[in-house]
This record gives C-alpha cells, structure tokens and sequence, in this order.
C-alpha cells in the first residue's frame, strides 16, 4: 500500500473537536469548542426557511452572491470607515476556516515562511503546513501575553512572506493595542510582509478595550488580506459563513483559490444571512453586554477555585492555569476533567509549538444556566 503524504503525519487531528466528542461520550459540559448555545436571532432563523421558500438551492455565484457581498461590503464600511468595493475586494467563504486557508494560499508558496503569535488558534499551524509553508513562532508572554518587539522583529527578519494576526485573540484572549499593531504594521513595510488578521471576534471586546481593523492603518491595506466570519458575531457557527477582504488585485487571486477549493458557500444561508448584517448597531451593543455578563459569571467561579487565569480583553476564551494538579500533560488532565468534574475543556498544549502542559482553554459562549451548572462542577477543583 503506498504512503499517505508526509504533511499529514505533521499534525493531528483538532483536539478542540476531539475534546466535544469526549465531552458528549461522559455526559460533560461542553467549555471546549467554542460555539453558543442559544439560538440564532429569530429574524435570520426566520430569512433562512423564507430563502428555503423560495427555492434558492442552486450554486450562488462562485465568490459569494451579489446582495450577500453588497450587505457584507456596507457593515464592513460602516464599522472600519473604509467603504468597501463589494464587487471586487470581496470573496466569501466555508466559514473563516476556510477564509484563512484560501488568503494563506493566494500569498504563500511551498518553502515560505508564515508567522504566527503562539499561542495560536490550533488550524494556522496546520494551514502553514498544507500550504507547504514553514511556520514561524513568535511567543506571546503569559500572563499578559504581550509580545516582545525584539523577538518579534527577529522573527520578521527570519524572512516571513506572511505575518498571521488573530485579533481579538484566539485562545488567550489579547486585544492588541493601536500602538502595538502599527509595530507590527511597521514590519511588515519593512520587511515586504503580507498580513492575515482573523478578526471573528471583532465585535466581542470588553471596556475598556477597542479592536482596531488592521487594514485601516496607513499603507496596510495593500498588504492585509482580512479574514472573519458571521458564525461567532450572529450564533451561527454551523451555517459556515466567512469572507476574505482584501484590495481587488488580491481578490482576484483569491477568488481562484477558493473556487477549486469549495466552488462556494451554502446558497439559502448566504440569502438569509443578510438580514443579519442590516441589523441594527444596539444589536452589536447587546452581543458584547451579554458576553461581558457570561465572562463574569465564569470568572466568578475561577476566582472561588483558586485557580491563576488570565482575564481576556476579547473573544471569549479563559486560560486557565492547571500546573497545581501535577498531571504529567495537560491532555491527562483534559480527560480526568471531562470524566471526574464534568466540565469539558480543551488541553492548552494545543496553541503552542513546543511541549507546554500547563494550561486550559475554557470557553463562556454559553447561556448563564450552562455556565451556572459548570461553574458549580468547577467548584470542586477548589485549591486551598
């Protein structure tokens, strides 16, 4: 039997998706995958059965259909100042995963080098590797996780075709400030570097915190291909919505990419899914109040554990300090978790390149009651 290619045996499959499936086989609450557990806003639940109605279950156009991207293009604008090209600086995608995969193919060949802050979102490692590219890490310093100008500039310097920014961050929830973006910024002009942000949670930052949108500091928008979604912003995370936005020169490329990877988007949700995007700004107001209130509510029960955590600024994922319980590896202490306490996180081994046990991702985006239940699991994780 020949060999499977050598980059498949580089990474395994993801640990976030393993730990639900552990969580569902004891009966555990799910604090791993982070999706909610609430419904949809009626109004899109409602503008997805209408499109169903009306027989929109044939292939939209390849890059994304018209009124989606015209709808996408004008809340872009409207929260970045920027207007956008809906026509041309526009590709929606399978959801950002697949947003990341086709901005990391369009700028990248086999042997380039991509930076990534670790910890990372676990799927960049492994988009470097199916790109055929070398990832690069630059470490972000717990408990704060700041980065070190320094360490980050050697990085640049390494060589780095593209530079991937999750911002709000994804597992340790960094908010990253104007003035250490425009360092970043200032790097990639230096060293002619390409920027892909993942900004999913852009609209789930806590005060006194502001996300600022990479492409909008001056001379980034020719160099940042912008990744994001709908899923987290509009509780869909199953619809698999995402879109890439870049300047036009790039789409074009892009647009060819994503059309042999997926042809396209679901065609009824991306019809639906408009109504959603002309909702109005309260409902943004109302998202990140009702995110604050379920971090607090985890938060609570942490502070009554004992246990160290960094307190995140966006996103809504917790690092958890797990280093007192003396298991030998973070997975070990993943599985007692799920089996013995009844709350599922997911290993924080995961987000980093080197062996690194001392963590846990717990995610809030979930109903009060959820949390309430978990927290009084947690509870029993007391250190005196």
């Amino acid at each position: 039997m020949p060999l499977t290619s050598r980059r498949t045996a580089v990474f395994t499959e993801s640990l976030i998706r393993e730990m639900s499936r552990v969580a569902s086989r004891h009966g555990a609450i799910n604090l791993s995958q982070g999706f909610p557990d609430w419904e949809p806003p009626a109004a899109l639940v409602a503008a997805a059965k209408a499109a169903m109605d009306a027989s929109r279950h044939q292939y939209a156009v390849t890059w994304g259909a018209p009124e989606l991207r015209a709808a996408l293009g004008a809340k872009i604008g409207r929260f970045t100042g920027v207007p956008v090209d809906a026509d041309g600086e526009l590709v929606v995608t399978c959801g950002a995963t697949e947003a990341m995969m086709v901005a990391m193919m369009t700028v990248c060949d086999p042997g380039d080098k991509v930076g990534l802050f670790s910890p990372f979102y676990e799927n960049y490692n492994a988009d470097a590797i199916l790109t055929g590219a070398q990832p690069v890490h630059v470490p972000l310093h717990p408990p704060h996780y700041r980065f070190d100008p320094a360490e980050l500039r050697a990085a640049f310097a390494r060589g780095l075709k593209a530079f991937v920014l999750c911002n709000p961050s994804n597992p340790c929830g960094r908010v990253f400030t104007r003035e250490e973006l425009l360092q970043i910024a200032a790097l990639a002009e230096e060293f002619d570097t390409w920027v892909l942000t993942d900004e999913v949670y852009e609209h789930i930052v806590f005060a006194p915190h502001r996300h600022t949108y990479f492409n909008t500091l001056p001379g980034m928008a020719a160099r940042t291909l912008m990744c994001s979604s709908l899923s987290k912003t509009f509780a869909i995370t199953g619809w698999r919505l995402g879109y890439v936005h870049a300047v036009p020169g790039v789409i074009a490329q892009a647009r060819k990419v994503h059309d042999f990877l997926t042809v396209g988007a679901a065609a009824p949700l991306q019809h639906a899914v408009v109504t959603a995007l002309n909702f109005p700004a309260d409902y943004y107001d109302g998202l990140v109040a009702e995110y604050a209130a379920s971090r607090d509510v985890l938060l609570g029960y942490l502070d009554q554990t004992g246990l160290k955590y960094t307190r995140p600024e966006g996103a809504y994922f917790v690092m958890v300090d797990i280093s007192p319980f003396g298991f030998a590896n973070d997975i070990e202490f993943a599985h007692w978790m799920a089996r013995e306490i009844g709350v599922a996180p997911v290993p924080g081994s995961v987000f980093f390149p080197a062996p690194e046990h001392r963590y846990m991702r717990l995610n809030f985006a979930k109903r009060p009651a959820t949390l309430h239940a978990a927290g009084e699991r947690l509870l029993k994780l007391r250190r005196g």
